[in-house]
């Protein structure tokens, strides 16, 4: 009869650890000027190809910018991520549904984040276990794609409770997946009124420039202390 509260107790001082070690990372960002963004979604969202068009663009605006991408196994993501030309550091978890503030820690060996504009966290697809796990971050994005349904965000609402920003993503297919665009936005702000909601294609380009001047803005308010 003992069981379920130890399990309890445990997963707590694990969240707790994990938590004094977030806001350790999260100063040590901000005294460093680094806006770090954490993207959070289920697989096959299209999170790789949103992440790939992002540090490709702020590359080539000479944005100093990082990433580190979180798989259960493989590195094809940390690969293809690299062709944008920017440092990318590969986490593989072996099982777990999440990456942790230690996980984070470990791949920042040998990086000046002085040196560094953004740095970007793909998590492992999953729209639960993240959510509960702090990773010193300055923006969490939740990303939503049309051919998932509408409904995501009244299913999955930790996620988007737990989110500063949300991105509708692969908007180009919206017509052929018969996605209603308003309804999906009515979910989201019904979970999480008044939050920032982007429509974005990787493949067209579209909502990426207004996803870059948010990152820009929430950057300048980071730094101007």
């Amino acid at each position: 009869m003992t069981t379920t509260p130890r399990i309890l107790e445990v997963r707590t001082r694990i969240l707790k650890k994990n938590d004094e070690l977030a806001r350790e990372l999260r100063g040590r960002f901000e005294r460093a000027g680094v806006l770090v963004v954490n993207m959070v979604s289920s697989p096959g969202t299209g999170k790789t190809a949103f992440l790939e068009e992002t540090l490709t663009r702020l590359a080539a605006r000479g944005e100093p910018v990082a990433a580190v991408v979180g798989d259960l196994e493989t590195d094809n993501d940390a690969r293809r991520l690299a062709r944008s030309g920017v440092p990318v550091r590969q986490i593989q978890t072996h099982g777990l549904c999440h990456l942790e503030a230690d996980m984070i820690a470990a791949q920042l060996e040998g990086w000046d984040l002085a040196q560094l504009h953004y740095l970007f966290i793909e998590n492992v697809g999953n729209l639960v276990c993240p959510t509960s796990w702090d990773l010193g971050e300055s923006v969490r994005l939740a990303l939503l794609s049309v051919t998932e349904g509408e409904d995501k965000p009244l299913k999955y609402p930790g996620l988007f409770n737990t989110a500063d920003v949300a991105a509708i993503t692969k908007i180009d297919l919206a017509a052929a997946c018969e996605f209603d665009r308003d309804l999906a936005r009515a979910n989201i702000d019904a979970v999480r009124p008044g939050m920032r909601i982007l429509e974005t294609s990787a493949k067209t380009g579209a909502g990426l420039d207004e996803w870059l001047a948010y990152l820009g803005k929430r950057r300048a308010e980071l730094t101007k202390d």
